[in-house]
């Protein structure tokens, strides 16, 4: 009985291990529009997936130390390097399975050893460019409105959390950042003047280089050009509004210097430049306002992150019908948001119970798509 538990078990793993490769792959190379959720620990099933087949990876993976899940893995380690190093052998595979297009975005919180901050997510997101070889393009800031209470009498309350954007080339990776704009206001007709939306005429611009003593005769009249030739852009709608700054009369924005700023030396060449906005509204900035997930999956999971969260990076880096990964997908919130925005939806997860509750959040999300 011990021989036959020997000999026959391994080959059923390898049976099991075999069959669940021809899944991953047939799904990364298929066009199926449906989500998929592989249970298992995302290390074996992410060297499973054929490489340069996902368009957007969108993880937070279970941080170090906060508590332990109910099937154990990630997180659990005895130091913060251990850890790190572990997120790091993850990571070169994200780097493999990615196309060169793709985007990698990694949400992670820090941790206390000791009554010290460990900085792990900065000491991961570091590694990641020096030892594996991403770009960072991006840290963004996700300030937790509303975050939980802090009991401890000696330090700040901790409401954020790092959220870094991974490329794996500097130029050419998809980015679709009019999707991500925000809606702006138009500008109008008022007595026969143009009015940027922001409440813009020209009026007072057309003043000060008429009375400018800072700028010659030419400049003032290819100023005053440029000025008519922006303000019928407005009209046009080409622009959402402008800003123009003019030589000692305006601040030069970024810097003074010419050897350092383009702005500035284009102010001393010309004696003027203008800030364009863009027709399509302003792109996000890089500090985010999100209240923290509270959903029904609260009891079953400690940590679902919140589906806004999601939802800009898989926008602007996952062209649509494209593969979004999530290799710690917990209940399924990346995927969730990833096939409601028209996107295909891989979640890799340890926890049979937490996948049971992703395959449910996909399908609730695909019936009932939330109004925008």
């Amino acid at each position: 009985m011990t021989r036959a538990k020997c000999i026959f078990c391994p080959v059923t793993r390898r049976a099991a291990a075999s069959n669940q490769a021809q899944r991953l792959a047939d799904f990364c190379r298929g066009n199926d529009t449906t989500a998929l959720v592989v249970e298992g620990e995302a290390l074996p099933l992410l060297r499973r997936i054929p490489a340069a087949t996902v368009d957007c990876v969108m993880t937070s993976p279970p941080y170090w130390g906060h508590r332990a899940y109910a099937a154990g893995g990630l997180g659990q380690e005895r130091a913060p390097k251990e850890y790190v190093d572990a997120l790091v052998a993850h990571a070169i595979e994200i780097a493999r399975v990615l196309k060169p297009t793709g985007s990698f975005w990694l949400n992670l919180g820090d941790s206390y050893r000791d009554k010290c901050l460990a900085g792990i997510p900065w000491r991961t997101a570091l590694r990641l460019v020096d030892e594996v070889g991403f770009v960072l393009r991006n840290e963004v800031v996700w300030h937790k409105v509303k975050g939980g209470p802090d009991t401890a009498r000696d330090k700040l309350r901790n409401v954020h959390e790092q959220l870094f954007h991974f490329v794996r080339q500097r130029r050419g990776y998809f980015y679709d950042a009019d999707a991500v704009r925000s809606r702006p206001r138009t500008a109008r007709v008022e007595q026969g003047a143009i009015v940027s939306a922001t409440g813009v005429r020209g009026v007072r611009y057309r003043r000060q280089l008429e009375l400018s003593t800072a700028l010659s005769p030419s400049e003032k009249s290819r100023a005053l050009a440029a000025l008519a030739s922006i303000l019928e852009d407005v009209r046009a709608g080409r622009l959402a509004d402008f800003r123009m700054i003019i030589r000692s009369q305006q601040r030069t924005t970024h810097s003074d210097s010419a050897l350092v700023s383009g702005r500035a030396r284009e102010l001393a060449r010309d004696g003027f430049y203008f800030l364009r906005y863009h027709p399509g509204g302003s792109k996000p900035g890089d500090v985010w306002d999100i209240l923290p997930e509270d959903s029904q999956h609260r009891a079953a999971h400690f940590a679902p992150f919140p589906a806004d969260l999601c939802r800009i990076p898989i926008l602007a880096t996952a062209p649509p019908g494209g593969l979004v990964l999530d290799p710690f997908c917990g209940t399924g919130t990346t995927l969730a948001v990833a096939a409601t925005l028209g996107r295909r939806a891989l979640g890799l997860e340890l926890a049979p119970t937490y996948a049971g509750l992703a395959r449910e959040r996909i399908a609730a999300a695909i019936a009932h798509p939330p109004k925008r």
